[in-house]
């Protein structure tokens, strides 16, 4: 892989991923773009300790253009868009719009790959392979910045999850702060060791590998519809060994993923015969904090839950955080072993 970072028009950050055969990407950005001017706020809330962003800038940004308009394709045609070069394999650059300011965390975007109606599933392994050398490498960069405790690499998947641009992408946010889900899962953790001093991302894993809902496993990972799934339509991906984060994998299990990550987007797509809505996260342990705690995973889980019908937030699932599943997770995981290719 090579890797190639440059700047642009208004001082952000730009990262190239390529094959070390592609040729150069343009590092100058011939654009006229006034300073990135953001004032997002976090403030806190008591009730709950939890902290919440407030960035009114967002609301201009750019939503659902054209494909000839889309700010994710390469430059060409004397179109200059967020990407200078005109092709590029895997690149990430700082989002334009962040949640987050740069003082107290970082928001940057990934694209992952040049064709704008690509998909993640639709990508070789080779090419999802840059796309996890590019997680690996932000998170390492990202978490090493002192004001960051937490990275987060996800990807929203179609209109209905709420995505503004139709080109495949994910982002990454570098929190100043431990996310409340992990804090949760890990405070969890902490306290069935204390208790019984077991390990229970361990003991769910292994119970999990051994049941009925186990998707598609591989030399490394496993992918299996949680007992207690939420969603619909919901599948988590573990590698068969603990590490706390994704740059603590080794390259067989780098190459590994790749093959089976496509594998699993795949029979989500064969699931209902549309491509479907999905939010996929990687929970990573924090950057300082309970890391021998933490498991390493991948949970991918969509709205959609029939064709043509989506799972809409309840009362008691968007007020108390009470979740009810209208789908068996036993059947949503015999149906995907089915999708397989």
């Amino acid at each position: 892989m090579r890797r190639t970072a440059a700047r642009l028009a208004d001082r952000r950050e730009i990262i190239y991923f390529d094959r070390d055969d592609a040729p150069p990407r343009a590092g100058y950005d011939p654009r006229s773009l006034p300073p990135v001017r953001t004032s997002p706020q976090l403030r806190h809330d008591p009730l709950l300790d939890e902290w919440v962003a407030i960035a009114t800038h967002r609301q201009t940004r750019t939503h659902l253009p054209a494909a000839r308009e889309c700010p994710l394709c390469p430059s060409r045609d004397g179109r200059q868009t967020e990407i200078p070069s005109d092709d590029y394999d895997v690149v990430v650059f700082e989002n334009r719009f962040p949640a987050l300011a740069a003082a107290s965390g970082r928001c940057e975007v990934v694209c992952f790959a040049s064709d704008h109606d690509a998909s993640f599933a639709t990508l070789p392994p080779q090419q999802a392979r840059l796309v996890i050398e590019a997680w690996v490498d932000r998170t390492a960069s990202l978490g090493a910045l002192p004001q960051v405790e937490q990275v987060y690499c996800f990807e929203n998947r179609g209109p209905e999850i709420g995505v503004t641009l139709h080109h495949p992408h994910g982002q990454i946010y570098a929190y100043p702060f431990v996310t409340p889900r992990t804090r949760q899962m890990l405070s969890v953790a902490r306290g069935f060791r204390e208790r019984s001093g077991g390990d229970l991302f361990g003991e769910v894993f292994a119970a999990e590998r051994a049941g009925p809902r186990v998707v598609v496993s591989s030399a490394h990972w496993t992918a299996f519809v949680p007992a207690a799934a939420r969603w619909p339509v919901e599948v988590h991906v573990f590698p068969h060994r603990r590490v706390p984060d994704l740059p603590a994998l080794s390259c067989a299990e780098r190459d590994d993923l790749a093959v089976i990550y496509l594998d699993v987007l795949g029979r989500l797509d064969r699931l209902y015969g549309v491509p479907l809505p999905y939010v996929a996260a990687w929970h990573q342990a924090p950057v300082r904090v309970d890391r021998e705690l933490a498991w390493l995973h991948l949970q991918v889980f969509s709205v959609r839950r029939a064709p043509g019908r989506l799972k809409y937030l309840a009362g008691t699932e968007a007020g108390m955080g009470a979740f009810s599943n209208d789908v068996l997770p036993e059947e949503a995981a015999r149906r995907l072993r089915e999708a397989g290719g």
